[in-house]
């Protein structure tokens, strides 16, 4: 073999032996080093289980078995009421009256109507619904899903939570179940009936957008549940409940530059409403603890004229004299950050926490004066307007 037969074999060889390499790196990469990262991920429904359905049954994802015995707790709420229009001075005329005679004397009337929502809550006929519903209203009539109608008895409202509570004398009355706000997430799936502008029962989606809204003017005492499901006109006082159709809101207010949805809902929650409707029906009215002061919101500059490292807690503003708060010895210019042991984020809190307690209830106040620490003992009093 001469020298260029040797060097033809030789280059040959090389040729296999690279294309033989790149072959075994295509093929088997970790044997050339470590392997490149992986990025594993499980699509959404690849290890859950299938739904079982048939032709007949409800499509997968669907809430109709939800919402089917929910609705038909939702009634529609028709108001009524009389209004007087005032007689304008000029209808005093002589020279009027002396053409027109009597007519002029009787004052004109007219009918107002307007329609809402409401929910069944128990077997005995008590219905929740907002306070603005059947606010003034002369006569009140309710129609169920199932199409019975009757006479709703106003048995109390209170202004302060935008809550009535209505009963009619039926039989057979659906009710609606409720949720156990323990298990209310951000997130969760929140579906509002009632009777939008009037076009009858209807079912709108959503999920939770938020709990615990207050501050927004809507109400004296405020911890909404804010929802993106449409609520307009005439959903108030209808029902939001979850995927499993359980109550867990009275539809209240919107947010709306326009009048309709705008994807900002409110509804008041269902623990709120069930005391504020029991303490009603029980009492003739709802007891609200008060300590006869004025609360304000802590700034950053009120905190950093305190020299506060935040602005959690309540500035008193004021002190009504000989008022259960004068008793214990709160003075203007405390900072109240703890009411009863629970933290007090803002003045909404402090007076809420307050409120809840009723009156005649001994509570401990734990707070900061002049930079120091203090805690006080106060029994609450009752509002002045509720007395």
């Amino acid at each position: 073999m001469n020298i260029r037969d040797t060097v033809s074999f030789f280059l040959q060889a090389a040729t296999v032996g690279i294309v033989a390499a790149f072959l075994l790196l295509l093929v088997k990469p970790e044997w050339f080093g470590s392997a490149p990262p992986v990025v594993e991920l499980q699509q959404a429904g690849s290890k859950a289980p299938r739904l079982a359905t048939d032709a007949s049954g409800p499509a997968p994802g669907s809430y109709a078995d939800a919402i089917e015995p929910a609705a038909r707790a939702v009634v529609n709420v028709y108001t009524a009421k009389v209004i007087t229009r005032q007689r304008h001075p000029l209808l005093d005329d002589p020279l009027l009256q002396y053409f027109f005679g009597d007519q002029l004397k009787a004052p004109r009337q007219r009918l107002q109507t307007s329609l809402g929502s409401g929910v069944i809550v128990s077997p005995q006929g008590y219905v929740l619904t907002n306070n603005h519903v059947i606010d003034g209203a002369d006569e009140i009539q309710v129609l169920l899903q199932d199409g019975r109608s009757a006479r709703a008895a106003l048995v109390g409202a209170d202004r302060d939570t935008d809550l009535a509570v209505l009963r009619i004398d039926m039989d057979d009355l659906p009710v609606v179940t409720l949720a156990s706000m323990e298990k209310l997430r951000v997130g969760d799936v929140a579906l509002a009936i009632g009777n939008p502008f009037g076009v009858g029962q209807t079912v709108t989606l959503g999920i939770i957008s938020a709990t615990g809204r207050n501050h927004l003017g809507i109400n004296r005492y405020e911890d909404f549940i804010q929802t993106d499901a449409a609520i307009n006109p005439g959903n108030s006082g209808g029902a939001l409940v979850n995927a499993y159709g359980e109550l867990i809101g009275i539809n209240t207010a919107i947010y709306s530059r326009t009048g309709g949805s705008m994807g900002i809902g409110f509804a008041i929650p269902v623990h709120m409403a069930v005391d504020v409707m029991k303490q009603i029906i029980e009492n003739g009215r709802v007891d609200r603890g008060w300590l006869g002061i004025e609360a304000q919101d802590l700034t950053p500059q009120l905190a950093e004229s305190f020299s506060l490292r935040d602005t959690r807690g309540m500035l008193v503003a004021g002190v009504l004299r000989d008022g259960p708060a004068d008793r214990a010895d709160i003075q203007p210019g405390d900072i109240l950050v703890r009411i009863a042991g629970k933290d007090v984020d803002n003045a909404q809190t402090a007076m809420t926490l307050i409120a809840q307690r009723g009156s005649g209830t001994e509570i401990l106040i734990e707070g900061i004066r002049n930079g120091e620490p203090f805690r006080t003992t106060a029994v609450t009093g009752t509002p002045p307007e509720t007395r």
